[in-house]
């Protein structure tokens, strides 16, 4: 979002966790960032329409992070399994399952940013820690994947990339960039902000930088696909979102 924007930054947020709450109720998470500021996430055990209320996002910040789990690897019950994932300077969201996380670990000789983190999400940012945002790091990751980042040591960026089998949207509007796992998180968001954006989903293999507002041409990459997964439906939590809708259409008249 560009530092100037005329928007309430805690309404976008609530907008934008509503649209995607149908999509897990394991644990619900968030991050916000000023102009080099340092990255401040906040999560809970619950589903969105736990958290929807007290989502408060500052009027300084320019780069914010939104996340429901569905689990699948790393108890939901410790925390640093939970989404926004830190490793070290790296703090991120991540729809799908990385197969071969261990084994990055292994090879790399990471450590894990806490003891108990058992979460495959992780390998993620561990890599594009150690070997910066390319396409080519990307490339060493096995399964399925859309993610997006911020690197607290650099200033003022957020990238989004997807790799195969996980969707990937973004909304340009004159205010900033806005992305989520679907077309219809950006609808809601554009209901209850009165905007329009000018969407699209971005193709597998697809890394783009968001800074200032402004998105650059994606860098491509080889996602991988050589392997299986069992079909999940894309709607988790059926009950989230109409709880949500409801009490954003509260808050909104506020």
């Amino acid at each position: 979002m560009k530092p100037d924007a005329r928007i309430d930054r805690t309404l976008a947020a609530q907008a934008l966790l509503a649209g995607i709450a149908e999509r897990g109720a394991d644990a619900v998470g968030y991050a916000h960032r000023a102009v080099g500021g340092s990255v401040s996430v906040h999560k809970r055990r619950s589903g969105a329409s736990a958290l929807l209320s007290d989502l408060t996002v500052p009027d300084e910040s320019v780069e914010v992070l939104l996340h429901v789990r569905d689990y699948t690897k790393g108890l939901p019950t410790i925390p640093a399994n939970n989404h926004p994932v830190r490793h070290g300077h790296v703090v991120g969201v991540h729809n799908g399952i990385i197969l071969n996380d261990e084994e990055i670990f292994e090879h790399h000789r990471f450590e894990r940013d806490h003891p108990s983190m058992s979460v495959d999400t992780e390998a993620i940012f561990a890599l594009v820690e150690a070997f910066g945002p390319r396409g080519e790091t990307l490339e060493q990751l096995r399964g399925s994947m859309a993610t997006a980042w911020i690197d607290e040591r650099e200033r003022g960026a957020v990238y989004l990339a997807r790799g195969a089998r996980r969707p990937l949207w973004m909304g340009e509007s004159r205010d900033g960039i806005f992305f989520a796992s679907t077309a219809h998180a950006l609808e809601v968001c554009e209901r209850f902000l009165q905007l329009r954006f000018r969407k699209k989903e971005l193709h597998e293999g697809s890394l783009v930088t968001v800074q200032g507002g402004r998105a650059t041409r994606p860098e491509r990459f080889r996602p991988d696909r050589g392997f299986t997964e069992r079909a999940l439906p894309a709607v988790r939590a059926p009950g989230e979102r109409e709880s949500c809708l409801r009490l954003l259409t509260s808050l909104a008249s506020i």
